[in-house]
């Protein structure tokens, strides 16, 4: 009976009611003999030679994975390579060996590749059969290749979850149905894994409606308050995007350039919430969005763009920053079609180890691959230097540096750096999240924490920014040379964009003219790159006339400073001041920008009633205190007008003695009479 069911046919069980076994997808059905793989094996498609190898392979006994894929210059796939998975090497962390794994890695070479031939037939091309490690039938099904759930699965995971069914029980009742565990093609940490990703996805109603109220009470409070919710078709909250007044006044200023972070659709945090960032004028990255978002595909992220470009009076962006993902690079096309869209470089190199360790000359190939990347003036430095390094090592058929030189327009600095990008860098991470958030979201925090959070993280940014505004306008930084325009530039810039106009003429004193013919101009920089000098030679272009200047490394362009190459052309011709069309308004200090004068209050979720009316009469306080300590006679007026006062509230417990509270004020206390002792000896002690 057993084997009849393994080959899931129909049979007459005792109610004498058909039924068939096979309810899940992917699930083995006989054991067949599979035979050895031979050069010139056939195949209608790539995914059958997969299918086949991973049969071979839970038959021998090793776990299998896709290695590399390339297509031809017609788009169609032409060459695939199908791997052991022990191949490659597991790459320890010293610094966090509490959390280390067992490495199952171990470098083995086993693999079969295979070619589209002109009759539409894919042919085993490469083969090795040699394992340098043990095999082991017996734990095939362990393997990560071979466990699969059917939907029919995943939705009654999702049933019984909703019903509280723990997971062990959960799993517990597909091994009853399947009648022993070698008949369950998954395990149950599988199990646990999507209950975790389900449970991550879904709003529960107390917290929906909290949002929802939260969000009520704010667009109430402020007329220029935004938020949307996405809700699916049975009326479940999906998708949410808000905005604060501040946040879209901040726009109009700086949403020339924005950096989409997703960092934390991917890290520890149970939090799937996206940001829109840009940068002010002192360099600072201000928020200008949030979302919330229940997957990562493209029409979720249509959306999202769709509503945020109607938050912010349908103008898109002049450059998007984003992580390489091509659900967001979709989206980006449908919604911002004229808006330039690069990469964050951080995040492609944070992949190199994943991508590329298992090769043997790893460490050649990322050292080539940094030379191209970072070292490359111009774009035919670079696909030299990168045609060298696939050639070299053979990387032709490796998809994902394939996929990569595609799109280099979007990541690599050369394409990238010939338009402003308002300084975002092209080699590291934006410090958004990490920054911003910090201290405010762990992996506890609730999504109606975190929406009470952003606020709290706003007040912060407000606080930053006008911490900068009042250092750059009093006390002036030191200048470090004589030049004029250094003075020039110390008048109107922020004062940590001065500093970067600072660092150039600094670094001027490293640069000579080498050669000049016209109106182009051969300038070398002396660099010092791991303790050794190197000079490096950039062209500059001149034009007299229109005084008019631009440089090969593009600083200017991709930062809005002037670099010091440029001002070394400059003052060889003798102009010793900056033409206005180099002075940027966004790094001026003295433009008075919109979204400053909007006044917001960002406490108005935990602030009770009491505490709004506390906070607002200490301010009235310390404003009248202010007023009277200079005077003896205003300060006696102002202590007997608080003697009289308190003798007309109604009795109450009053707040005296050294413990602090909740408020930070003082423990309660039933000694009402202390008080007017105390101002009593306070206005005695008062020297005359």
């Amino acid at each position: 009976m057993k084997d009849l069911e393994k080959e899931g046919l129909v049979i007459l069980k005792d109610d004498g009611l058909e039924g068939n076994v096979d309810e899940f997808e992917n699930v083995e059905d006989v054991e067949k003999r599979v035979d050895e793989p031979a050069f010139g094996m056939s195949f209608d498609s790539a995914d059958e030679m997969f299918t086949y190898y991973k049969a071979y392979g839970k038959q021998k006994g090793f776990p299998v994975k896709r290695r590399t894929s390339k297509k031809g210059s017609d788009g169609i796939l032409r060459y695939v390579t199908f791997a052991c998975g022990r191949s490659g090497t597991s790459r320890s962390n010293p610094s966090n060996f509490s959390r280390s794994q067992t490495n199952t890695k171990t470098g083995c070479n086993a693999k079969v590749g295979g070619c589209l031939d002109e009759d539409g037939k894919w042919q085993v091309r490469t083969l090795i059969l040699e394992h340098n490690h043990g095999l082991n039938p017996g734990k095939s099904m362990y393997f990560r290749c071979n466990r699969n759930s059917s939907s029919h699965v995943k939705r009654q995971l999702e049933t019984n979850d909703r019903a509280g069914k723990k997971v062990a029980k959960n799993f517990n009742s597909f091994v009853v149905e399947a009648a022993e565990h070698d008949d369950v093609s998954f395990l149950e940490s599988d199990h646990g894994n999507y209950i975790n990703k389900i449970r991550r996805l879904q709003l529960g109603e107390e917290d929906a409606i909290a949002i929802q109220r939260y969000f009520l009470k704010m667009q109430a409070k402020y007329e220029g308050f935004f938020f949307s919710m996405d809700l699916d078709e049975e009326g479940q909250l999906k998708n949410v995007f808000w905005a604060d007044p501040k946040s879209r006044a901040a726009y109009n200023d700086f949403g020339d350039i924005i950096y989409f972070d997703t960092t934390y659709l991917t890290n520890k945090y149970d939090l799937p919430f996206v940001l829109f960032i840009g940068v002010n004028h002192h360099g600072q990255s201000i928020l200008l969005g949030c979302g919330l978002v229940s997957c990562e595909d493209t029409e979720t992220f249509t959306w999202l763009f769709r509503t945020w470009l109607s938050c912010m009076s349908g103008s898109a962006p002049i450059g998007i920053i984003t992580d390489q993902n091509k659900a967001i690079k979709k989206a980006i096309e449908i919604v911002f079609p004229n808006t330039r869209h690069r990469w964050c470089l951080w995040h492609i190199f944070k992949k190199v180890p994943e991508k590329l360790e298992f090769y043997r000359q790893y460490h050649a190939i990322t050292y080539l691959l940094h030379c191209a990347v970072y070292d490359s003036q111009s774009p035919v430095v670079f696909e030299e230097t990168w045609n060298v390094m696939i050639m070299k090592y053979d990387l032709a058929d490796d998809e994902w540096l394939s996929e990569l030189f595609d799109e280099r327009h979007r990541w690599v600095p050369c394409f990238v750096k010939s338009s402003f990008w308002a300084g975002m860098s092209a080699t590291q991470r934006n410090e958004s999240v990490d920054v911003v958030f910090d201290g405010y979201v762990d992996s506890k925090t609730t999504w109606k924490q975190f929406v009470v959070q952003y606020g709290n993280v706003l007040r912060c940014q407000v606080e930053r920014e006008y911490q900068a505004d009042v250092k750059s306008f009093y006390p002036p930084l030191p200048r470090v040379t004589a030049f004029k325009m250094e003075e020039q530039i110390q008048e109107v810039y922020t004062i940590s964009k001065f500093q970067e106009f600072q660092q150039e003429l600094f670094g001027k004193m490293y640069c000579d003219t080498l050669n000049f013919v016209g109106s182009e101009y051969e300038v070398g920089e002396h660099v010092n790159i791991e303790g050794k000098g190197k000079r490096i030679t950039f062209k500059v272009l001149f034009e007299k006339d229109d005084c008019v200047v631009s440089c090969s490394c593009s600083r200017f362009q991709f930062r809005g400073i002037l670099c010091r190459h440029a001002i070394q052309v400059l003052m060889r011709n003798d102009i010793f001041l900056l033409p206005e069309k180099y002075i940027l308004r966004r790094w001026r200090k003295d433009v008075q920008r919109c979204h400053s004068r909007v006044k917001i209050n960002y406490d108005v979720w935990n602030s009770t009633t009491e505490q709004v009316r506390y906070e607002t009469m200490c301010d009235a306080f310390a404003e009248v205190a202010d007023m009277a300590a200079d005077d003896v006679g205003s300060y006696k007026l102002v202590l007997d007008w608080i003697e009289n006062v308190k003798k007309e509230l109604p009795k109450k417990t009053h707040c005296g003695g050294s413990q602090p509270t909740t408020t930070g004020q003082g423990s309660c206390s039933n000694n009402v009479g202390s008080t007017t002792n105390e101002a009593e000896s306070m206005r005695d002690q008062v020297p005359i």
